[in-house]
Formats: structure tokens, sequence, C-alpha cells
């Protein structure tokens, strides 16, 4: 059982159906872009992330049981980094299964709410552009490559890209940011 942090519900839902109908909270249709816009589309979301953090609320949760925009920000850092490392494994082994991993573990073990915003944005930006250009590596040849999460939902790297970015938009929803 995951352990969320203070007050926060672990969110346990499936998110795979945004890689079939746009998402009726945050607006991403996973349609609208493919495999070349991700490079600019994660670039574009981690500038505006970056204001996101140097927000004067930035440390303040609207709700009890819902983030800060900072522990949102932390949040998404830490998927650019995950999903660096899945892809690149989907790069490089044949249907690899990923690790299962808790994100509300990962936002405790890590203290999210103490992290210092400036520096979460530079690792946002610099997590960011890694994974960017993995993205922007993908060939004709390498985009259906498949990958497993631990679950069992089956990924080729296209459709992890936009799942992908769909938790980067989504996150932008949920403090108040429209998508670039």
């Amino acid at each position: 059982m995951s352990m969320a942090p203070d007050g926060i519900t672990p969110d346990t839902k499936d998110w795979t159906w945004v890689l079939e109908r746009p998402c009726a909270d945050c607006g991403f249709d996973p349609g609208a872009q493919g495999l070349a816009d991700l490079p600019r589309l994660f670039h574009d979301t981690a500038m505006t992330w970056s204001e996101v953090c140097a927000r004067a609320d930035v440390r303040e949760r609207p709700a009890p049981d819902v983030w800060s925009p900072l522990e949102y920000a932390c949040h998404v850092r830490d998927v650019h980094e995950l999903f660096a490392q899945r892809l690149r494994l989907m790069l490089e082994e044949d249907a690899p299964t990923f690790a299962n991993w808790d994100q509300d573990a990962t936002a405790l073990e890590r203290d999210y709410p103490s992290q210092d915003p400036a520096e979460v944005a530079v690792a946002l930006i610099e997590g960011a552009g890694t994974v960017a250009g993995i993205y922007a590596s993908v060939t004709d040849e390498t985009r259906s490559r498949r990958g497993t999460r631990s679950n069992g939902d089956e990924f080729t790297v296209e459709s992890l890209g936009s799942y992908h970015l769909h938790d980067v938009v989504h996150h932008l929803h949920d403090v108040g940011v429209a998508r670039p």
C-alpha cells in the first residue's frame, strides 16, 4: 500500500485511457500532437513550470488534500527523470518491463514540501531537456519499440511520449495554468 504525503490521498487511477481520448479535465488531446512535437512541447511546458516555481504561492496547498504547486513541480521533475529512464530502456532493450514507481513514496522520501523552488525549476528544465533530447533521437524504426509497465500496460515509444506529455500538461492544469 502506498504511503501518501500528509493529507494526500494516493492516486490509484489508471490514466492510460488518455491515449485514446481527450482528457475532460485538462483538455489534453492525444491526437493533437505527434512524436516529433514532443521535444518542443517538453521545452515549452518546462518554461511554464519554471514560472510556476517562481510564484509567491508556490508552497501553498489549495486544500489540505491537494499538493502545492511546488509539490506538483517536484513530481513533474521526477516524472521527466523516470520517463527518460524508461525511454532509454525501450530504445536499448527488447520489450523491457519497467519497475513499479510509487509516486507517493517518492514524494515522502524526497520531502517535496521542503525543496527549494528555484532548484526544482532548474532540475525540472534539465530533466525536460534530457528527455526531449531522447525523444528527438527516435527514428521511424524505433518509434514502435515496446515496453511494459509492471501492471501489464504496454506502451510503444510513441504512446509513452503521449502518456508522459499528458502527465506534465495535466499537472499544469492542476496548478491553474493553461497549457502553453
